[in-house]
């Protein structure tokens, strides 16, 4: 008789809930059950724990880079995997590249290295082009002088990428995207979320009701919530269907904003946790470069 993998000796989540004193049963490569401990028997061969969380590996929606390097200064499916590599030690085995605002030529680098890297199945499933498409008015890090509309050309070319890797994740502020190209694309399979955006809710809206699913990054780089103007911030929130990045550091968004946000986002759509990582995740260095500035 086989005998069935376990896993015990540490508090299991399972995505919705933490289960304790439990054993994760597995075979073949599959999870197959979370069950009591102390069923466990002589036809389990049982690998234990010293005790922390075992939980599924978690899903990076927006990774700049790690492992010393940066998508943008090298766009190679190499770099994607050192990147993938870095932030693997932190317990994530999925992620998004992301790429931030760039030149043409390099995005289109990123759109092929994405692809052959998703083929390889080493982490990579898909791909954040954040930008170029973001309004210079909420640029952050980001070169004003390389945003721009959205143009038929870039829907084409994003409908076919999104068929080749499968998840193509287009941030685009709602200044440089019309209602009816947000249709086009979303019909076409890419997943769009609006960012770096000075909007008003009232045409956030008109973006989201057109097939915008998220919003990037709550809080930082949008129009705030006002009395008598809610901005991308309060139309996100206030908007059943729409979903929330959140970068929930301490430092991007306040501990008070963040329980905010947890208690508006509690129907179908909520929050979901990004880095937002740099270079310097998973890797030895002090300091990296984005756009020609040293950061340490």
């Amino acid at each position: 008789m086989t005998k069935k993998s376990a896993i015990a000796g540490a508090r299991i989540f399972d995505g919705e809930r933490f289960h304790d004193q439990s054993a994760l049963v597995f075979g073949d490569g599959r999870i197959e059950a979370i069950v009591p401990e102390a069923s466990l028997g002589e036809a389990h061969e049982v690998e234990r724990l010293n005790g922390g969380v075992l939980a599924p590996g978690f899903i990076d929606a927006q990774v700049n880079g790690g492992g010393g390097r940066m998508l943008n200064d090298q766009p190679t499916p190499e770099t994607m995997f050192t990147i993938a590599t870095g932030h693997r030690k932190y317990g994530t085995t999925s992620l998004l590249p992301t790429l931030i605002t760039d030149t043409t030529p390099v995005r289109d680098r990123a759109i092929e290295a994405a692809i052959e890297a998703v083929k390889a199945d080493k982490g990579v499933v898909g791909l954040h082009l954040e930008g170029p498409h973001l309004a210079p008015a909420r640029k952050g890090a980001h070169l004003a002088e390389l945003m721009r509309p959205v143009n038929d050309a870039d829907i084409a070319l994003y409908i076919h990428t999104a068929k080749q890797i499968g998840t193509l994740l287009v941030t685009l502020a709602a200044e440089q995207v019309t209602p009816d190209q947000v249709r086009r694309l979303s019909d076409g399979g890419v997943v769009l979320s609006i960012g770096h955006s000075d909007t008003t809710a009232e045409e956030a809206f008109k973006r989201f009701d057109a097939g915008a699913r998220s919003v990037t990054h709550l809080f930082n780089a949008m129009s705030q919530i006002g009395h008598r103007a809610p901005g991308l911030a309060g139309a996100a929130l206030d908007h059943p269907d729409i979903w929330c990045g959140i970068v929930a550091d301490g430092h991007h968004v306040d501990p008070m904003a963040l329980r905010l946000a947890l208690r508006a986002k509690r129907g179908d759509a909520h929050l979901f946790f990004v880095t937002d990582a740099m270079a310097l995740v998973g890797s030895d260095s002090e300091s990296f470069e984005i756009n020609g500035r040293a950061v340490r």
